[in-house]
């Protein structure tokens, strides 16, 4: 028994590690870049899929009210039982006096005059037979019928429904688009916001290993008899002011990619890492910035399903003005009917019966429901055109905003490369001075500061030129540059 436990033990162990070698591990870096950040966050976003579930839905409106236009068909069978009738007598009960009876076994003399009185009495035995024989109060009945109706004309009813349905499609279509560009942008701030935060780390961490070089440095030079202990105190306090910057810079790090990761649905803990570099753009103006602001609202996908609304609420008015007009129909009933002695004899002779109507009914009074319709109408078609001209207004400040900041930052990057490349040489200048003895250690100090101030706002400015160039793509309704 103990060795058949062990077995098993080691089989079990065996399919729990087979397992866990399929799983994918967090530990293992993912490399992301800014173009599958975005198609991750647009393909698991919810806003993406309720915009794509409202298409979907005005796709079956519109179905829904073009059908309203088309003919109507139904067919139906039918069987009915009676168990107790009226009719079930059948024809009419006439009094003895007034029946017509004939006696066949009587003289050719007696029938004669039987006949010559009683005559007007044969008409009503006859008719007795004939109602007798009518389908009312039977037994056994079966209906077969097929009916249908054709809208001729409905005051505009029908165009009017289909019209909104058509609108609403494309206004969801519109909205799709405006969510997944919505999607799209925050993705790319908070990707550009992150790898600034990585570049941030990265200067810091350079401007930090400076500062231990020169510390190495100093300390060989107390070494040789050529330096002061002061020197090398001097050159620990400048390493120990560049630690926090560059624990703040780490603490911002990953804030920025917590961020992104939980835009793009990626498990917090797992370790990423950004592709997509943060460079000078080669191209300053990757978007037109000449674009004229009737542009700007005509490429906008917001815009276009706002007047979409207003196109909406224009045609409800003119379906509440419908109210107001009479409308045509025309139905059509074809059926057979059957009533049998007995319950599944079928094949007795059935019975047509077809009929045609065209059918007109004109609205007289209502109590004023219709125009009351319409001014309810009137005040939402007025609402919403109120809503385009504030959405317009919008629109415009906002690109007129993005691309202020866009030509701020672009400035900027051109100031901020020549202050970095002036920096830089003042470091390695003044470390040359240093080592001559023409300079301080301050002076090394303040250059290397300066030198990591002047990468940390090029940086700064980059992030900013990235942003203000995505914004003014998102107001312009232009695809975006990477």
């Amino acid at each position: 028994m103990n060795r058949r436990h062990t077995l098993i033990a080691l089989g079990a162990l065996a399919i729990a590690t087979r397992a866990t070698a399929q799983l994918p591990s967090t530990t293992d870096t993912v490399a992301i870049s800014l173009e599958n950040a975005i198609e991750i966050a647009v393909g698991r976003s919810e806003e993406v899929r309720l915009a794509q579930s409202q298409v979907r839905l005005a796709e079956a409106q519109v179905g829904a009210a073009r059908s309203a236009a088309l003919p109507q068909l139904d067919a139906r069978l039918a069987y009915t039982r009676t168990f107790a009738s009226p009719f079930a007598s059948g024809g009419f009960t006439l009094p003895d006096s007034l029946r017509f009876e004939p006696d066949s076994t009587a003289s050719l003399a007696e029938r004669v005059s039987y006949l010559e009185r009683n005559a007007p009495l044969a008409g009503l035995g006859g008719l007795g037979s004939l109602f007798g024989n009518l389908p009312f109060g039977q037994e056994n009945a079966y209906t077969a019928v097929v009916s249908g109706s054709q809208p001729i004309y409905a005051g505009g009813r029908v165009g009017a429904a289909l019209r909104i349905a058509r609108e609403y499609l494309d206004a969801a279509r519109l909205n799709l688009q405006e969510q997944t560009a919505e999607i799209e942008l925050q993705v790319r701030a908070a990707y550009y916001r992150a790898r600034l935060a990585t570049e941030l780390v990265a200067i810091s961490q350079a401007g930090l290993e400076q500062a231990e070089r020169f510390l190495r440095s100093e300390r060989l030079r107390h070494s040789a008899g050529t330096g002061s202990e002061l020197d090398v105190l001097r050159a620990q306090v400048s390493v120990a002011n560049l630690q926090p910057q560059l624990i703040e810079a780490t603490n911002a790090s990953e804030v920025a990619t917590l961020d992104l990761k939980r835009l793009i649905d990626v498990p917090l803990p797992q370790p990423v890492r950004l592709t997509s570099s943060l460079d000078v753009p080669s191209s300053i103006a990757s978007i037109d910035s000449t674009v004229a602001v009737t542009q700007v609202l005509s490429r906008r996908a917001a815009v276009a399903a706002q007047e979409r609304q207003v196109a909406i609420r224009d045609a409800q008015v003119r379906l509440a003005r419908a109210g107001y007009l009479p409308s045509v129909s025309l139905s059509f009933n074809y059926g057979k009917q059957l009533f049998p002695s007995e319950i599944f004899r079928l094949n007795e002779e059935w019975r047509s019966d077809a009929s045609a109507t065209v059918s007109v009914s004109v609205p007289i009074f209502n109590g004023w429901r219709t125009r009351s319709e319409v001014a309810q109408a009137q005040v939402a078609a007025d609402q919403e055109r109120l809503r385009l001209s504030q959405l317009r207004e919008t629109v415009a400040v906002a690109y007129q905003r993005a691309l202020g900041e866009r030509e701020r930052a672009r400035s900027s990057i051109q100031a901020r490369e020549l202050t970095v490349q002036q920096a830089q040489r003042v470091y390695d200048l003044t470390v040359l001075r240093y080592e001559q003895g023409l300079a301080s250690q301050l002076e090394v100090s303040d250059a290397r500061l300066s030198l990591l101030q002047a990468r940390t706002n090029l940086a700064q400015a980059v992030a900013d030129f990235y942003l203000a160039n995505a914004n003014l793509a998102r107001a312009i309704g232009a695809p975006m540059s990477p």
